[in-house]
């Protein structure tokens, strides 16, 4: 049985890797905080993923710790840090051994996770079955934080946005208050998840050129020199901003936008956050990769999915976009 809630001060949370993951925990978050709702909430998270995690309502402190390899003399200093915390839970949402160790040496009584990496170091888990695809990874989270009884009936993402911020930032590209525009995430962290970018070509220069929209190549500073290469020559209306905005400021961005056309990828996500519709790209072949597992939960958003990506075609999205736009 969970601990009385009035009891519990103090709660580590852990998701440390990348943000289109870590922003599918917040409704895990949300339940936290109504269920321990006098209780100071402290979430661990990857450098990249800081401004988002400080803009969720639901958290009191944000701890920065990358998934890069720490030096021995870190660790004990971490553990140390989160002792002096005094802790009453910490909830590993991804596996993480070294978590596992750290929550065990910080002397945190109620240690919760998967049943992976040193499982054996937490005080209460669940088998790890998030690879077979079943449920979506919101309720995978939730069923972790469900181990001390935390819970909610609100399943939505929430980020609080300065939108005269985006206002401002959009200006910067000629882009004005009134202006609409749809957003283009061209590219995965997996190939395997990667529709052909000729085909992301083909739709920016459709959408400007037929549709008469105004289109927004979005991505981050890994793909800044592809981005460059394949859209600054398409014309006026595709608007490159690949590597050139924070995390949050594309939240801002994404939260203007009429629609965001994606693959599988973290805008994805920051999109729902923001209640901008999103048509995603997944294939159907990988149940670990699935839309079941990873889609967009926003209102009005479509998913395109089949077992080979390239079988996906231009016409198909042209259409989905149509749909939702609301035109003929």
């Amino acid at each position: 049985m969970p601990r009385k809630n009035s009891a519990v001060k103090n709660i580590l949370v852990v998701r440390n890797d990348r943000f289109g993951e870590f922003l599918l925990n917040i409704p895990s978050l949300r339940a936290l905080r109504e269920t321990f709702n006098t209780a100071k909430i402290i979430i661990v998270v990857s450098p990249q993923v800081r401004e988002l995690a400080e803009s969720v309502p639901f958290v009191d402190e944000v701890m920065v710790w990358g998934s890069r390899k720490h030096a021995f003399s870190e660790k004990l200093r971490l553990a140390g840090i989160l002792r002096k915390k005094k802790l009453d839970m910490a909830i590993m949402l991804n596996p993480s051994r070294q978590f596992n160790i750290l929550a065990f040496l910080a002397g945190i009584p109620v240690r919760v996770g998967y049943d992976r990496k040193w499982g054996f170091l937490l005080t209460k888990k669940i088998e790890d079955k998030k690879h077979l695809g079943e449920r979506h990874e919101i309720e995978y989270n939730l069923e972790l934080v469900g181990l001390v009884g935390a819970r909610t009936d609100e399943f939505s993402l929430s980020l609080n946005l300065d939108e005269n911020k985006a206002n401002r930032l959009a200006a910067t590209f000629g882009i004005g208050t009134s202006d609409g525009f749809i957003a283009l995430h061209p590219w995965t962290s997996d190939p395997i998840k990667q529709w052909p970018q000729e085909n992301f070509q083909i739709l920016a220069e459709r959408l400007a050129r037929e549709q008469k929209q105004k289109v927004l190549v979005i991505g981050g500073k890994d793909e800044l020199s592809k981005g460059a290469e394949a859209y600054n020559h398409l014309g006026e209306n595709v608007i490159n901003m690949t590597g050139k905005t924070t995390l949050l400021e594309l939240a801002g961005l994404l939260k203007k936008s009429k629609l965001l056309i994606s693959g599988d990828s973290g805008p994805v996500h920051l999109a729902c956050a923001v209640e901008t519709p999103v048509i995603a790209l997944f294939r159907n072949d990988i149940p670990g990769k699935s839309a079941k597992r990873w889609g967009p939960r926003q209102k009005d958003s479509l998913v395109i999915e089949k077992g080979n990506l390239s079988e996906i075609t231009v016409e198909e999205v042209l259409g989905k976009t149509k749909q939702i736009l609301g035109e003929k």
